[in-house]
């Protein structure tokens, strides 16, 4: 009789897919090579682990922890439903997010997917017996303390207000510089600008035409951009341009809530009078707001019929082209047939054409399901033949 040994066959164990998860809540240049040293970190981390199957490193840039309308964020949450993803690693609870809600609901989504959320410095697993009772109380710390920067700025800030300081960057602000103390101090050059627009408003010209015409002579706005009606009505309606200051014109209601709202009354706002040296006189700018109420008047656009309309659906002034610049519109495409669409499209090349913009544009469908609450700018791509869109924000 003979006796043949059969070894045991041992399957080669699966490689567990790993990805990483990095954000910086600014666009500074120093959170930025925060950014930048995450990435690199993580990425030799996974790649140097023999058992570990590189993904990739997802990266928001200058979005804030509290809304769940990062982009990259929920790029990789999409690939972890697809069962592309084994291990999402992060440095911690509140780089992940600092909404308690937020957190919990994702970990638990992800933990029903089997995907484990592995969070370095505070050493959490979310697959092990106590993971979620040691998030639920992080989390909710993480969110105090994002509630606490949110509430000590805002102080920070009506201290500033009250004592008459202004709170301004000049690199966004035509027609002033910022001297060795922080007082605002006038630019020849760019004040030359701000009095031709006020000038030529008063002689007769529209927005839309002073407009143009600037952009015909090659000058280009503060951002270095192309100029639009409403950065020319911004200039025209800016009191600081005579010498005073409006301070808090526009307020956040709520630490989770970063969308600005005008200041209506809901909290206090300060008025400085001869704050600093004016470009334009008093004289001539009140005249230019006696000439818009006309004007305005005149085509039917009373204050309240413009903010109802501006307000009519909740992207509106939210999105940006990412080519020129100029504010997404919402349309509607083929509206007499039945492939009717709605989308939203690049306003520059609504009015002026290709020779302005090659355009932007994307389904309302596609980007109502974001949940926006910020100003976006919405860059186009083609791969593969296919629209593909990434969203950045604007701030």
């Amino acid at each position: 009789m003979r006796v043949r040994i059969i070894q045991p066959t041992i399957k080669p164990l699966s490689k567990k897919r790993i990805c990483a998860y990095a954000r910086v809540s600014t666009g500074s240049e120093l959170q930025g090579e925060s950014l930048e040293n995450q990435v690199t970190y993580y990425e030799n981390l996974i790649k140097s682990n023999p058992e570990y199957e590189f993904v990739e490193v997802f990266a928001d840039r200058g979005i804030t922890g509290t809304t769940d309308s990062r982009p990259e964020f929920q790029r990789m949450i999409e690939l972890a439903r697809a069962g592309k993803i084994d291990l999402i690693i992060t440095k911690s609870i509140s780089r992940f997010a600092r909404n308690t809600a937020i957190m919990l609901e994702t970990v638990r989504e992800l933990k029903e997917l089997n995907v484990e959320v592995r969070f370095e410095k505070e050493n959490i697993n979310t697959l092990s017996g106590d993971g979620e009772l040691m998030l639920t109380i992080l989390s909710s710390f993480a969110e105090e303390e994002s509630k606490n920067i949110s509430q000590n700025t805002k102080w920070a800030f009506r201290k500033k207000f009250q004592r008459g300081e202004l709170v301004l960057n000049t690199k966004l602000f035509l027609g002033y510089d910022k001297d060795e103390f922080g007082e605002l101090v006038v630019n020849r050059e760019e004040a030359r600008i701000v009095r031709r627009i006020f000038s030529d408003y008063l002689a007769g010209k529209g927005v839309f035409t002073i407009a143009k015409e600037l952009n015909d002579e090659g000058i280009p706005t503060i951002k270095g951009g192309k100029w639009q009606e409403s950065t020319i009505l911004q200039i025209l309606k800016n009191e600081k341009y005579k010498g005073d200051a409006h301070l808090q014109k526009y307020y956040t209601p709520d630490y989770l809530m970063h969308r600005t709202f005008k200041n209506n009354g809901e909290v206090d706002s300060y008025y400085i009078e001869g704050n600093h040296p004016p470009i334009v006189s008093n004289e001539m700018w009140e005249k230019v707001q006696e000439e818009l109420v006309k004007r305005a008047e005149e085509k039917g656009n009373v204050e309240g019929d413009r903010d109802k309309y501006t307000n009519r659906y909740p992207l509106t002034g939210m999105l940006f082209c990412s080519k020129c610049g100029f504010p997404l519109r919402r349309r509607t495409w083929n509206s007499k047939l039945k492939c009717r669409k709605i989308v939203w499209q690049c306003s520059n090349y609504i009015r002026n054409g290709k020779a302005s913009c090659p355009g932007t544009s994307i389904d309302d469908e596609v980007i109502s399901s974001l949940n926006i609450v910020e100003e976006t700018i919405v860059k186009e791509v083609r791969k593969d033949g296919k629209k593909h869109y990434i969203y950045t924000s604007k701030n």
